[in-house]
């Protein structure tokens, strides 16, 4: 396993990034176009207003869908409380290079549906991760290169774990995040359990109303708490806000944090999936994992996963002040991560 740390400055000093990524051995900076004078010209952000919806499993799966149609695909995924603008910045940068990109809403997010009102609202980890296989199915993708953070990740982790063959490589922000109920009802110290208030606050009757009565306040909440240096404005939270709005979204948060406790049971279906992951499964497929210096969310020890990881393997730590939302945060490093891994493979 290789480690080494990045310095996400800003897009002025991206320059020195990548000479010092050079130094480590890694070429190819996505995302910085230069001018007439030399000047660097970053990638614009994609707007995503060409959103597009098809049927995969329980869900219709409103999704982006950025670069060439013979580009080699990536597929990544978002987490809580957030949505596909966290790739804003990440998706123009692998599109210049190539790359076919989908990015999804999950269930509960946006203007993903389900197909039958019958259907458990679920927010267990196997029903994420079943539901982008049906996704890559719908969207006859037999392989991806997959990224993600928080849900995003897990999801990924659970997909490179159970299927290795339709993952090409992955890119995990905080590693690996593979879990259990039975995992979920050890005790942590009180310092790793204060960082968990929220999954508690969802565990009551009062916590689900609160939830549903602040949801844009929580949400900021946890975007300020979880990323403590990023600065952002009030449009680039309200562009997002919308996805919150699902009339599934509140349903599919209660029940994740509260499946993770062993306070909600998840569907039979899952169960045998779930057997596998309570065992926590080695993943083979080549992989980076990232973590930014300044996350505020409860996140694990990359010591502690890198033993889980059993390809080619490297860990980077993105620093100057970056937080969970590490794709939004330092967009430039985590597509710098999607080229490298897939070109591992």
């Amino acid at each position: 396993m290789q480690e080494f740390q990045i310095n996400n400055l800003n897009r002025r000093s991206f320059g020195a990034i990548t000479l010092a990524l050079s130094a480590a051995g890694i070429t190819g900076v996505a995302g910085v176009a230069t001018d007439a004078t030399g000047q660097e010209k970053p990638q614009p952000a994609a707007t995503f207003q060409n959103v597009k919806k098809i049927k995969a499993g329980d869900l219709n799966v409103e999704y982006a869908d950025i670069g060439p149609t013979d580009g080699s695909p990536i597929l990544l995924l978002h987490g809580w409380p957030y949505d596909i603008f966290s790739f804003s910045e990440v998706a123009p940068i692998l599109e210049a290079k190539g790359y076919r990109v989908f990015i999804p809403y999950l269930r509960g997010y946006g203007g993903t549906t389900f197909v039958s009102p019958k259907t458990k609202r679920n927010g267990q980890q196997a029903a994420l991760a079943m539901d982008m296989i049906n996704f890559m199915d719908a969207m006859k993708i037999d392989r991806a290169t997959i990224g993600g953070f928080d849900w995003g990740a897990r999801t990924a982790d659970i997909m490179a774990a159970l299927w290795p063959t339709r993952c090409k490589a992955l890119v995990s922000v905080s590693g690996y995040l593979i879990g259990s109920q039975m995992a979920g009802a050890t005790p942590l110290p009180p310092q790793a359990e204060l960082q968990w208030w929220y999954q508690y606050y969802f565990a009551t009757k009062r916590g689900r109303e609160g939830y549903a009565k602040y949801t844009n306040d929580f949400a900021k909440l946890i975007w300020k708490l979880a990323s403590p240096h990023w600065r952002f404005d009030d449009a680039t939270f309200e562009r997002s806000a919308p996805a919150f709005t699902s009339p599934d979204h509140v349903d599919i948060v209660i029940h994740n944090y509260r499946w993770r406790l062993g306070l909600e049971k998840g569907e039979r279906r899952f169960d045998e999936l779930e057997t596998k992951l309570a065992n926590a499964p080695d993943i083979t497929v080549p992989t980076i994992t990232l973590e930014g210096d300044a996350n505020g969310a409860p996140h694990p020890d990359p010591k502690v996963y890198a033993k889980k990881f059993k390809g080619k393997y490297e860990h980077r730590l993105i620093s100057n002040g970056i937080g969970h939302n590490l794709p939004q945060e330092a967009p430039e490093a985590f597509a710098q991560a999607i080229i490298d891994v897939d070109s591992w493979a």
